[in-house]
């Protein structure tokens, strides 16, 4: 059974810098596209960052040049390095495998940002 654990998440103040880790087991993030996801309080899910099993990343538009997504198949781990982090990056964060342009396959738990003076 697959398992995502993120981690990584907390509260700082606007322009901020945080570090999100995925730790997948019983799958590996090598063979699969993989994606952070967040979900502000009354808004839908959305995917803010992906990396392909080539190596190449994509980003939403609100987080492009701040956030940076990255994977170590060593440690079947992907991570998410948040700068400048802005009051509007409040959300919880979850990170899922992306297959067909989806995410595939059950949620972790996510790991909650907050960002506010």
């Amino acid at each position: 059974q697959v398992q995502l654990v993120e981690s990584g998440g907390g509260s700082v103040q606007p322009g901020g810098s945080l570090r999100l880790s995925c730790v997948v087991s019983g799958s590996y993030v090598m063979f699969y596209a993989m994606g952070w996801y967040r979900q502000a309080p009354g808004k839908e899910r959305e995917l803010v960052a992906r990396i392909t099993t080539g190596g190449s990343t994509n980003y939403a538009d609100s987080v492009k040049g701040r956030f940076t997504i990255s994977r170590e198949n060593a440690k079947n781990t992907v991570y998410l390095q948040m700068n400048s982090l802005k009051p509007e990056d409040t959300a919880a964060y979850y990170c899922n495998r992306i297959l067909n342009d989806r995410p595939f396959g059950s949620w972790g738990q996510g790991t909650q940002v907050t960002v506010s003076s």
